[in-house]
């Protein structure tokens, strides 16, 4: 267990020293809430559904936490290509807790940066119910692990990190956006419904928004029993996919 604390903190470390990404990866949900946030407020409250400043920030907080999170695989190509990955596989300890601990770092990374986003999203008039703080947080994390786990999975198999960046932009566009993220999922036509229902990150942004606001979709039971599952699902697979790594 040692090695999962070592490549924790390695992963923590080297993220710290890119200030420019950390500084970047706020860009995007800064802009999702100021110009849908401000902008599509109006035509949400007229519709009777109320503000959507207030609807839109636990979406844009999973966003942040599902970017941050999924992209950490580019770092397993990275090293893969210039070597680094060979030395710390040849390491005396079992390649699943080289997996766990990398996927431990990106998703302790994914969830700071959500907390980061959850307080930017505070400052500009978002008012979270702080009620259930630690179990929103706990809906951050298991978010972040998935798609860690995924990143990570997706990556021990590919060479290239051009294949990866496509692979991630086809995934993850479909995901964000049809997580009940940016709408309602009431009232849907079944197809969408049917395609919202088996999206993990759905899950995710409605324990978050459950918790920081009250109003969830399916219960935050079946959120998080739905993300447990997957969780375990994924660092399986990762796990064993990783294993298969030629060192």
């Amino acid at each position: 267990m040692n090695a999962i604390y070592i490549l924790w903190l390695r992963e923590l470390k080297r993220y710290s020293r890119s200030r420019s990404r950390m500084i970047g990866s706020l860009g995007q949900p800064i802009l999702f809430l100021f110009a849908l946030g401000f902008g599509l407020g109006p035509v949400f409250q007229r519709a009777g559904q109320g503000n959507y400043f207030q609807f839109l920030g636990p979406g844009v907080i999973a966003m942040s936490i599902l970017f941050t999170a999924i992209f950490g695989g580019i770092q397993v190509i990275w090293d893969k290509q210039f070597g680094f990955l060979k030395e710390t596989l040849v390491a005396p300890v079992p390649r699943w807790q080289i997996m766990l601990g990398k996927t431990f770092g990106g998703a302790t990374i994914a969830v700071l940066q959500g907390v980061v986003v959850l307080i930017l999203a505070t400052i500009f008039g978002f008012r979270p119910e702080l009620g259930l703080l630690v179990l929103a947080l706990t809906f951050m994390l298991l978010i972040a692990l998935f798609f860690t786990g995924l990143g990570i999975s997706i990556a021990s198999v590919l060479a290239d990190i051009n294949g990866f960046q496509i692979i991630m932009n086809f995934l993850v566009q479909p995901v964000f956006f049809l997580s009940g993220a940016l709408f309602p999922l009431n009232n849907l036509p079944k197809v969408i419904s049917n395609i919202t229902a088996v999206d993990p990150l759905t899950y995710g942004v409605d324990g978050i928004r459950g918790t920081l606001t009250g109003a969830s979709h399916f219960g935050l039971a079946i959120d998080i029993t739905v993300l447990l599952i997957l969780v375990m699902i994924i660092l399986t697979i990762g796990a064993t996919l990783f294993s298969r790594i030629e060192a």
